[in-house]
């Protein structure tokens, strides 16, 4: 049996993007990001200009990250969430592949990519699975 760990970098594979939560001025926030999974931790590509990063870099963040929108329950719905440390990093260009090509656009600005590594120290997987089908009874 896979550890939630292992489950959640296996689940997080099969989806691109993600939420980052962290708080800035001691408010919460989420950001969406694009991740890969690279020996057992967790690259973001987020836009520079939005200046997100610097409230993750250093802190404590959460990474989530599901198939709710895509998957129903009963083909199996799942929810992944990591915590750790966040840092800047540069990826080599082995892991620059990985991302694939970045966007041309943030909100009308050049996208200027910023990368960061979160090492989890947790992780939490939920999923929703559909009973066996009921079919409908007339009283009469």
């Amino acid at each position: 049996m896979p550890t939630d760990e292992q489950l959640a970098f296996e689940l997080l594979r099969r989806s691109d993007y993600g939420r980052v939560a962290t708080s800035m001025r001691a408010l919460p926030f989420l950001a969406a990001a694009r991740h890969v999974v690279v020996d057992g931790k967790i690259l973001l590509r987020m836009h520079k200009g939005y200046g997100y990063h610097h409230a993750c870099v250093g802190s404590v963040v959460a990474y989530g990250a599901d198939n709710l929108n895509v998957a129903s329950a009963r083909d199996g719905q799942w929810t992944v969430q990591l915590v750790g440390v966040c840092e800047a990093v540069e990826p080599t260009n082995a892991e620059l592949e990985l991302f694939g090509p970045t966007p041309h656009f943030a909100d009308g600005e050049l996208f200027d990519p910023v990368y960061l590594r979160i090492e989890p120290q947790f992780a939490t997987v939920h999923t929703l699975q559909a009973g066996h089908d009921r079919s409908l009874q007339y009283i009469l």
